[in-house]
C-alpha cells in the first residue's frame, strides 16, 4: 500500500501517537479502532502498521512513554540527599506538577492498566513501582530518623499517591485556586497523613 501523499515518516509516527493517546483519553482504549486513529491521522489504516504492530502494542507504548518521561524529570531531583521532610515536599509537588500538565497521558496511565496484556502489564507494573520506590524510600528514611509516623510504609505510599494523582480528576488552570497553592494544601495534607 502506498504512503498518503504528503506523510512523512519522522511526522506521521510522532501524530499516530498524539491522535492515539487524545482518542484513547477521550473514548476509552476499548472502543477505539485502528482505523478510526488513522482516519483522524489523514492515513489509510494500513499505513499504520508500518509505525506499531497492532493497536495493544500502541497502547503499551504510549504508556511506556509516559513512564520514561516521569521517571527521568524525576531523576533530575537528587532526593536521596534532602532531609526527609525536604525530600517528601519535594514529591509532592513534584508529582502534582508533572501530572497536572499530562492529563491524558495519566488518564491513560492510569485508566487503561486493564487493557494491558499480561506482558505488557509486567513492563509498565515496574516502571510504576520504580516511582513507587523513591517515595517509599522517603517516607522510611523520615520515619527512622523519627520524623514521619507510619504504620506501614507501603500503604502510605500508595495513598499518598493515589492522593496526589486525584488533583487531575478536578483541578482546572484559571480556577479558585493557583497549582502552587493546591501543591500548598496537599502538601498540609500529606505532612499530617505522614506524622511530619
Amino acid at each position: 500500500m502506498a504512503r498518503t501523499q504528503g506523510s512523512h515518516s519522522d511526522i506521521t509516527g510522532p501524530r499516530i501517537r498524539a491522535v492515539a493517546r487524545a482518542l484513547f483519553a477521550r473514548h476509552g482504549y476499548a472502543a477505539v479502532s485502528m482505523r478510526q486513529i488513522a482516519g483522524e491521522v489523514g492515513v489509510q489504516a494500513g499505513a499504520l502498521y508500518n509505525y506499531t504492530p497492532d493497536k495493544q502494542s500502541l497502547l503499551a507504548e504510549l504508556m511506556r512513554e509516559h513512564m520514561d518521561d516521569l521517571l527521568a524529570a524525576r531523576a533530575e531531583v537528587n532526593s536521596q540527599h534532602q532531609e526527609p521532610v525536604e525530600a517528601l515536599a519535594g514529591f509532592v509537588h513534584f508529582h502534582i506538577g508533572f501530572h497536572v500538565a499530562r492529563p491524558d497521558e495519566v488518564f491513560i496511565a492510569y485508566m487503561e492498566l486493564r487493557s494491558l496484556e499480561p506482558e505488557n502489564f509486567a513492563a509498565i507494573e515496574a516502571l510504576r513501582r520504580a516511582y513507587e520506590d523513591e517515595l517509599e524510600g522517603i517516607l522510611r528514611r523520615g520515619a527512622a530518623a523519627g520524623v514521619f509516623e507510619l504504620e506501614d510504609a507501603k500503604i502510605t505510599t500508595l495513598a499518598v499517591i493515589a492522593m496526589l494523582t486525584g488533583v487531575n480528576t478536578w483541578y482546572r488552570r484559571g480556577g479558585r485556586l493557583s497549582l502552587e497553592e493546591v501543591e500548598e494544601i496537599y502538601w498540609g495534607m500529606v505532612k499530617r497523613a505522614v506524622g511530619a
